[in-house]
């Protein structure tokens, strides 16, 4: 219908504001006539007119008109003619300049005149009635002239909606309220618009209509006092009081409404007196009081509402040990359903050093529950022993945890639930929960070693070392055969500095399991680590007559470089090579000590023996791609890397070498092509959405980044080059964000860490470095392009990760 009328409502309003502008024109149409008129005017009398502000015009025009100046009174009061004159005679010309001086029928003294006096008494005058115009207007004082605007806000209707609207709303609300004026309902609806068309005391008078024909309604009554100011609340209140008095809401509301904190107890008071069973009031007034008269008011308030278990336990806090424990007895029998009652008692118990009752506690609880008909909610009581670890009562959450973590589990879902709930307890900073879950899960299941290693870890994580060493002993002693578990127990000595101890835990691993590779390479690189590299090479020897596998033979090489013994180390892998010839790490080192010694072609044909035997080993291929290139040969490490991409389809790490080689080459159209063939190839390869960001000119680099983002989100190549690009843009705290981002999803990104660090030694504070280095150790980072040139180059075998993580931060460009 609004559509069908729309056509004629606009020519209406059409016409109406034709006829409005024939009675109204506007000044411009006013004087169009006398602007036509214009034409007549010559260039002669158009250039005669005066201009404004022109002086010698305005004389010409009125020749004969005289200039007056009024003279200040600082002029008459200077010193003229060498005298002081403070006052001029009245008969004098002067004189009559001055209002009320020397004027007919003015008395006017004999003697001189003092002009210093007028001006005080003009200006007194004139502050008189300033001050009386700006308190009183008409007799009526005026509001604060600050607050006055504020006050006229305040009038303007909050409601922005259509007049119609609100008219149409009003007549709804009358009808329903003339149809039923027993429905509170229909009142507060109304006084409610009116409020918001800012007819506030339309409102009030609507609401207290409402409570005269609803005067059981608590609704209408709180309404009524919200509306009033608070003076008239009060009074309102009352008056609700009076009508309901078994009302706690109205009470309460009354209460909120006192100021005084002797008058709000009052209120309390008056009101528990008419409802003696409402905890909620008796909460309220236990508040307002100090301790002594609390605990008196509670035991009033546990003989009033005696199934409160929040009163009980209140009253419990307050007293004394001996009293808490009879109050807590008297508790459970009132309300024998209850399970705070008993863990309550529990933790009194535990407080007062009398831990042997905390199990006969808990277990009498469980017995007791049971027996009253209550279900053993697993699930709630271990959340009431995460509870209690919070609150300090370690003994009592232990009890907790044993005496529920069995209930209502199928034998073959045991081990799986238990290790959940320890998760979940570690994850909400339940740790002696957790420790008391794996407890138990090892007493039942002694010889998993999954269950051993989770404990381990959360011991590592959580605990102290001391933990984690008697833990582990315990371990090593049910699953003798686990290597993790004593290599932990070693590195855990180790770490700690008794180089002895560790030396006596893997001689005993040695005796559980006799030539264990990881056992044989952890005592290896104890020795080593420790410079003991005579006792080291010794073990290496053992080994390799005991155990010879790949590991072993490319540790011994790797002993022997690190201390540069080239030849021994080339004889080892010569040896090593004939045995193993398709372990791919042995011809890497080979390559690469005889690249050291300068035998670059010997150094070519182990990497292609290499890779006849091991064609799937991306590294290798990139190191021949990296000799040729070194040796000058463009076209052969081109060739190299195209060999490599037939032989190993989609690898992002090939194409990425050949990209790169084409950039240091100069070559940066071709690089630009290799790049959109590569990520033709590998959509989804991180590694070549990073570099393809810093390839394009800085305008186009956001563009790309978003591109990459969209492909690999949580590839940290890609956030890594992102955090990069807020770097070189200066967007410090966005880059932060980003690096944090980056590690978080990939720890052992050793390229992010070292990035981030040398961001912050350039904007971030000592505290935030330091903070990052203790995070980086802690991670325990491996990979990444830079990190990994650091840490793998023999010369830095002995560094640990914070040194690792500085000498790469040398060697990275800020980013541009």
């Amino acid at each position: 219908m609004d559509e069908k009328r729309k056509e004629y409502r606009e020519k209406r309003l059409k016409e109406d504001l034709e006829r409005y502008r024939q009675e109204r024109p506007k000044i411009q149409q006013q004087f169009s006539d006398l602007k036509r008129n214009l034409i007549a005017v010559s260039e002669d009398e158009w250039a005669n007119l005066p201009e404004v502000g022109d002086s010698r015009n305005k004389k010409q025009r009125n020749p004969r008109a005289e200039k007056f100046t009024p003279l200040p009174d600082s002029v008459l009061s200077r010193n003229l003619g060498g005298e002081s004159a403070t006052a001029i005679d009245g008969r004098s010309g002067l004189a009559s300049m001055i209002p009320g001086v020397a004027t007919p029928g003015m008395l006017t003294p004999s003697g001189d005149l003092d002009l210093r006096k007028i001006g005080q008494a003009r200006n007194t005058l004139m502050n008189v009635k300033l001050s009386q115009v700006s308190d009183s207007v008409a007799g009526q004082t005026v509001v604060d002239p600050k607050g006055y605007l504020t006050d006229l806000q305040s009038m303007i209707p909050t409601y922005g909606g259509d007049i119609n609207d609100i008219k149409k709303a009003r007549m709804l609300l009358k009808s329903v309220r003339e149809t039923n004026p027993y429905h509170p309902p229909a009142w507060i609806a109304s006084a409610r618009l009116e409020e918001v068309t800012g007819k506030l005391q339309m409102a009030r008078n609507l609401i207290m209509r409402g409570c005269e024909q609803n005067p059981q309604s608590e609704d209408l009554w709180l309404e009524a006092a919200r509306l009033q100011p608070p003076d008239t609340a009060k009074g309102v209140i009352a008056q609700a009081a009076r009508r309901i008095p078994t009302s706690v809401r109205i009470w309460i509301k009354a209460a909120d409404l006192e100021t005084e904190p002797k008058a709000k107890r009052r209120v309390f008071r008056k009101a528990l007196e008419h409802i003696p069973n409402s905890v909620r009031l008796w909460k309220a007034a236990v508040e307002m009081e100090n301790p002594e008269d609390a605990k008196i008011l509670l035991s009033r308030a546990v003989e009033c509402c005696g199934t409160s278990v929040e009163l009980w336990l209140a009253l419990a806090r307050l007293e004394t040990y001996e009293n808490a424990r009879k109050v807590l007895n008297k508790a459970r029998e009132k309300i024998p359903t209850d399970r705070q009652i008993w863990t309550t008692a529990a933790k009194l118990e535990e407080a007062n050093g009398n831990i042997h009752m905390v199990e006969k506690i808990i277990d009498r609880a469980l017995s007791s529950l049971s027996a009253n008909g209550v279900e053993i909610n697993r699930d709630q009581w271990l959340q009431e022993a995460i509870e209690a670890e919070k609150s300090g009562a370690i003994k009592c959450c232990q009890a907790i945890v044993r005496a529920v973590i069995a209930t209502g589990i199928d034998e073959e879902d045991r081990k799986q639930t238990w290790i959940d709930d320890a998760e979940n307890c570690a994850k909400e900073g339940a740790y002696e929960c957790a420790r008391a879950v794996y407890s138990y899960a090892l007493t039942e299941f002694p010889s998993k070693k999954s269950i051993w290693l989770r404990a381990a870890y959360f011991e590592k994580n959580h605990g102290t070392r001391e933990s984690l060493e008697a833990l582990l002993q315990k371990a090593v002693a049910h699953c003798p055969q686990s290597e993790v578990l004593w290599l932990m127990g070693a590195k855990s000595k180790w770490l700690a500095g008794d180089v002895p101890a560790a030396r006596g835990i893997l001689s005993l691993a040695f005796q559980a399991n006799p030539n264990s590779e990881d056992i044989w390479l952890a005592a290896v690189k104890l020795e080593s680590e420790n410079a003991e590299y005579e006792r080291a090479r010794r073990l290496l020897a053992k080994a390799r007559a005991s155990a010879p596998t790949p590991r072993v033979m490319m540790k011994s090489a790797k002993l022997e470089w690190a201390l540069d013994n080239l030849d021994e180390a080339l004889s080892l892998l010569e040896d090593a090579v004939k045995v193993f010839p398709e372990f791919a790490k042995l011809w890497m080192m080979k390559g690469q000590i005889e690249e050291q010694k300068e035998l670059l072609e010997r150094a070519a044909e182990s990497y292609n023996t290499g890779l006849k035997r091991c064609p799937n080993s991306i590294p290798l291929w990139l190191l021949l791609a990296a000799l040729e290139e070194k040796r000058n040969l463009l076209t052969k490490a081109r060739s190299v890397l195209e060999r490599g991409r037939l032989k190993n389809a989609k690898n992002a790490l090939l194409w990425l070498a050949a990209i790169r080689i084409e950039i240091r080459a100069g070559m940066k159209d071709m690089a630009n092509t290799l790049m959109a063939r590569a990520l033709q190839d590998c959509p989804n390869a991180g590694e070549l959405w990073a570099e393809s960001i810093f390839l394009e000119a800085r305008p186009q680099r956001k563009t790309k980044s978003v591109d990459a983002l969209k492909k690999c989100e949580h590839d940290p190549h890609v956030l890594l080059a992102v955090s990069k690009l807020f770097w070189s843009e200066r967007k410090l705290q966005k880059c932060r964000d980003w690096f944090n981002r980056t590690i978080k999803i990939d720890p052992d990104f050793g390229d992010a860490w070292a990035n981030f660090y040398k961001f912050e030694l350039q904007h971030g504070t000592e505290q935030q470095q330091q903070e990052l280095i203790e995070r980086c150790n802690a991670a325990e980072p491996k990979h990444g392009e830079e990190w990994c040139k650091v840490s793998k180059n023999i010369a830095n075998w002995c560094f640990k990760t914070e040194d690792v993580l500085k000498a790469v931060v040398r060697n990275l460009p800020t980013p541009i």
